[in-house]
């Protein structure tokens, strides 16, 4: 099995680790330091913030980190197993400092929830009612 590293410029170590440690992530200390923070999501998914220096240090010189508060790159969406998964784990998002993102959406057997972070990085939650398709 594969696994997955989604690497994101975060203006403040602590912070990014107290709102994802609300999100239900684990903090691996073997992969963290003072200018990371490992965050375990499963087995196979883990969130590595990095302070915008440490960030840098893996790109090009020649181009910029882009600002998630002014633009998007990407959207990091993760599954959840109930509707009710989805809109506790916005409400907690929210909790923790996130911010709305989009309504809430339902597509069919799809019903999903999106938020940004603190710096901005935008995640979507999203059930598929696979009896309704």
């Amino acid at each position: 099995m594969r696994m997955i590293f989604v690497n994101l410029p975060v203006a403040d170590i602590e912070v990014a680790t107290r709102f994802y440690t609300a999100l239900g992530f684990t903090r691996n200390p073997d992969f963290s330091d003072e200018t990371t923070s490992c965050m375990a999501v499963s087995d196979q998914i883990y969130v590595m913030l990095l302070n915008r220096e440490r960030f840098k240090s893996f790109i090009n010189d020649d181009v910029d980190i882009a600002d998630a508060r002014t633009t998007k790159e990407v959207l990091n969406a993760l599954s959840a197993g109930s509707r009710e998964e989805v809109d506790d784990f916005k409400a907690r998002a929210l909790g923790a400092g996130g911010s709305e993102w989009r309504p809430n959406m339902e597509m069919g057997p799809m019903y999903g929830s999106s938020f940004r972070d603190p710096d901005g990085h935008v995640w979507e939650i999203v059930y598929m009612d696979m009896s309704g398709a």
